[in-house]
């Protein structure tokens, strides 16, 4: 009844075409610019030309996998922007279901985990978007969620203003996890989206030393 009232007084529009009645329709889902399926299996990274990045095979990122959907252009960008930075809190769910539409975790998962905001930042924003996504993940895919397994203790600078070397040196040390959490789980680290990967990187770090068996990162999309 209460979701009957909010859809009279603030109706339903696509976030891709303004279309009444959905949040994103099933011509705009359909426009998202899927991830090539020429990109590196570690880290998503596009048009790498071979199966592993050079990056990651020189470094190889704590992660097992990633699972990624989208790049991070038109539609898709749109949406992640209003996700992440005005308030539609609404797209995390349709913006999973693209994903799961498209892709999905290569092995058995325990346990989502998103990758936290330090509590200044999420104070300032009034909620982390990487929270409502592995909550709407959670509910796909029945599995339980844990917001309280990984913390940033680092307030660090927003990673957007940082070139990619300063990114890494940046997250150092920005993260640690529970051990009594996730020793022994495989674990889907959940984040918006990877442009360097640094942060998925430091995450995945913190996890494994903590004991987490197999950390596979779920983004809804990559950088070109």
């Amino acid at each position: 009844m209460i979701n009957r009232i909010l859809d009279l007084i603030f109706p339903r529009r696509c976030i891709g075409c303004g279309i009444r009645g959905t949040w994103l329709c099933t011509a705009c889902e359909h426009r998202l610019a899927r991830l090539p399926g020429d990109h590196c299996r570690r880290c998503a990274q596009p048009f790498t030309g071979t199966a592993v990045c050079a990056r990651c095979w020189s470094d190889p990122p704590a992660f097992d996998g990633i699972v990624c959907g989208f790049l991070f252009e038109g539609t898709a960008r749109q949406a992640i922007h209003a996700l992440k930075y005005r308030r539609a809190r609404h797209l995390a769910r349709p913006l999973v279901d693209a994903l799961l539409a498209v892709a999905a975790p290569s092995a058995p998962a325990d346990l989502i985990i998103p990758v936290p905001l330090h509590p200044h930042r999420q104070g300032q924003r009034g909620y982390n978007q990487a929270a409502l996504i592995a909550r709407s993940l959670g509910e796909r895919l029945e599995l339980p969620v844990r917001e309280d397994a990984l913390v940033r203790v680092r307030d660090t600078p927003p990673q957007v203003a940082l070139a990619g070397p300063a990114r890494l040196v940046n997250l150092h040390g920005a993260f640690c996890a529970d051990p009594s959490v996730v020793s022994g789980l495989a674990v889907l680290l959940v984040d918006d989206v990877a442009t360097t990967g640094a942060t998925l990187r430091e995450a995945a770090g913190a996890l494994k030393r903590a004991g987490a068996r197999r950390v596979e990162a779920v983004i809804l999309a990559r950088t070109p």
